[in-house]
């Protein structure tokens, strides 16, 4: 130990204390008052000095007996009640309890202060002599000791422990703290006279601490739902399960279609089917698919399966919370989004999981198009993602029409698609009772977060990695 480096960093109460120590041991309260600094911080003084060396402390526990004020003994109070008359057995039990009585009836009858005659109990001659007169609980209480037992007699002391079981006494163990000067110590107590300031190391290393968060990725997740909210958009219920009905059906894609089949989509093994939405709006899908129903579409022309429609299915894109809330009505203008998580087969990658988060939205409303729905894509990228560039890219989706891809550029990855988007056909709003073009989009959020994390893989954002969770910094807004 540098015993200079360590004078010239003492704090001003551990001088202060360690000006008031001797070789010889004092009590903390003595060197408290001998050193004017307040007993709690001599106290964290004399653990600081200690740990330096400079101080040796000694702690003794005392055993500490104090007379319950509260209390009363039973048998000082049976006889102040009985003073005033005889009292029944159970009028007497109700005054001091039954555990009590017993034990009174017991010991003032050996005592030959009270005699029980057909149920009643009464004081005699010695008792009544004795009314003020003092039991030896009751000199012993007026004499309890401070410290320890000292000074009584064997047979006060098994009266005392007699009253400590009836709570008549408490007892308790105080510790009682010393200190003394190390050989270190007193050599460091004559340097603090040459030192006139504390001098402050901060140089040297110091442990990391990680403070407590919310994983990155789930932070991401509540900015953006708390940003659509604040631009007026409603969130949708998420589904984890949901039928081909909304998965497929309503979005205008025949039932014939590849992406129904296991290569990219996951059936559910049981339950197989789930319940339909009310007749009218299943006719209406059933028309679109068969004869294009109200539009000038002549539809798919293939006999249409309740069945098929109703097999269960986990999402395969977030699109089906859009189709479900069409289906139950929509009054315009509306915002809605949803965060959904969705599952597809897939090949393992930095870029692609087989179960991810997928934003989805659309928009009801007058006066919409193309155009605009553009602008909110990029606006998306920007503000949510972080992205600078961005493209968009002309695509097919079988339910919007016109509909494009946008990507944009990250640093180490190079161009990524991250969100498809359209004006709904039709077929789909129409048959809905929707009029006027919708707006939709769906985005896949992990993808989103690559950008706003500054990560190069996917699977990094459900990463039970603690170096990664800890070294990632939250999104801010």
């Amino acid at each position: 130990m540098n015993l200079e480096k360590t004078v010239l960093q003492l704090s001003d109460i551990e001088r202060r204390t360690l000006n008031a120590i001797t070789l010889q041991k004092k009590a903390f309260k003595d060197i408290a008052r001998q050193s004017g600094v307040h007993v709690d911080s001599v106290r964290r003084a004399l653990q600081w000095l200690s740990q330096k060396g400079l101080v040796e402390l000694l702690e003794q526990k005392t055993t500490v007996f104090q007379a319950n004020k509260a209390g009363e003994l039973a048998e000082r109070k049976m006889l102040n009640i009985l003073s005033n008359g005889k009292k029944t057995i159970d009028e007497m039990k109700k005054e001091l309890g039954e555990k009590e009585l017993s034990f009174c009836l017991g010991k003032l009858k050996k005592l030959n202060l009270i005699s029980i005659e057909g149920g009643a109990i009464s004081l005699t001659s010695v008792g009544e002599e004795f009314l003020t007169d003092t039991l030896p609980e009751e000199k012993l209480v007026e004499k309890i000791p401070e410290k320890g037992t000292g000074g009584l007699e064997e047979s006060e002391q098994e009266l005392l422990k007699e009253l400590v079981k009836r709570g008549i006494v408490e007892q308790k163990e105080i510790a009682q703290v010393s200190a003394g000067l190390t050989p270190e110590g007193e050599k460091a107590k004559q340097m603090l006279g040459a030192v006139s300031e504390r001098h402050f190391n901060i140089f040297d290393p110091v442990p990391e601490i990680f403070a407590g968060k919310k994983q990155p990725y789930q932070k991401f997740l509540e900015s953006i739902k708390r940003k659509l909210s604040e631009m007026g958009f409603e969130e949708m219920p998420e589904r984890l399960i949901t039928q081909e009905f909304y998965n497929f059906d309503v979005l205008f894609q025949p039932q014939n279609h590849p992406a129904r089949t296991w290569t990219d989509t996951y059936k559910l093994k049981k339950p197989v089917h789930g319940k339909l939405p009310d007749k009218a709006k299943v006719n209406a899908v059933k028309a679109a698919h068969e004869t294009g129903g109200k539009t000038l579409s002549r539809g798919w022309g293939y006999a249409w399966s309740e069945e098929i429609a109703s097999r269960l299915m986990p999402n395969a894109h977030g699109t089906s919370a859009d189709a479900r809330k069409m289906t139950e009505g929509v009054k315009p203008p509306a915002k809605f989004f949803v965060i959904n998580r969705c599952f597809r087969p897939d090949v393992l990658d930095a870029t692609h999981l087989l179960e991810f988060n997928q934003l989805d939205g659309f928009i009801v409303g007058e006066g919409l198009n193309f155009p605009k729905l553009l602008g909110i894509l990029k606006d998306f990228a920007q503000e949510i993602a972080g992205a600078t560039d961005v493209k968009f890219i002309p695509d097919y989706y079988p339910f919007t029409e016109p509909s494009c891809q946008l990507s944009a550029r990250h640093p180490k990855l190079g161009w990524i698609e991250f969100a498809g988007a359209g004006i709904f056909r039709p077929e789909i709003t129409e048959n809905l009772g929707i009029k006027g073009p919708v707006l939709a989009w769906g985005m896949g959020l992990d993808r989103l977060a690559m950008f706003k994390l500054g990560i190069s893989d996917i699977r990094h954002l459900f990463s039970d990695d603690l170096a990664w969770l800890r070294k990632t910094k939250t999104v801010t807004d």
